[in-house]
């Protein structure tokens, strides 16, 4: 489950869903994404903590900007008070600027689903498709 603020995944134990922890221990993962100095991409919680020292390579809240055009009057509002910078791709969608390299919104959430992903194979023991 893809969320604004946090994202969990549950696998099928007979006939129930059931959200299985992350590395971290919890039910839920920050919907959260950072880029480091080194180039590192963090998700979840590890990506929380450079919120603080790292605002401007930290993009959270990115799923209430998929599908949306930059100059829409709700993005032009984000972009004054969201520390992460974005840009107006040449179709008028949204780009968002992580060290120098440019990603969607949906490109963003992506990196979200593939950690998610991640987290169930490392449940499961086995790939996820």
């Amino acid at each position: 489950d893809l969320g604004t603020t946090n994202s969990c995944v549950a696998i099928m134990e007979g006939t129930k869903a059931k959200v299985i922890t992350n590395p971290e221990g919890g039910r839920t993962t920050p919907s959260i994404v950072a880029a480091t100095e080194k180039g590192e991409r963090l998700v979840g919680q590890i990506a929380k903590r450079q919120a603080i020292t790292n605002p401007e390579n930290t993009v959270f809240a990115v799923k209430r900007l998929i599908g949306r055009k930059y100059a829409a009057p709700t993005v032009q509002s984000d972009i004054k008070i969201l520390p992460y910078k974005m840009e107006q791709a040449s179709n008028g969608d949204i780009r968002i600027n992580l060290r120098d390299k440019l990603h969607s919104p949906a490109e963003i959430s992506s990196f979200i689903l593939a950690n998610l992903k991640k987290t169930a194979e490392e449940y499961l023991g086995e790939k996820v498709t």
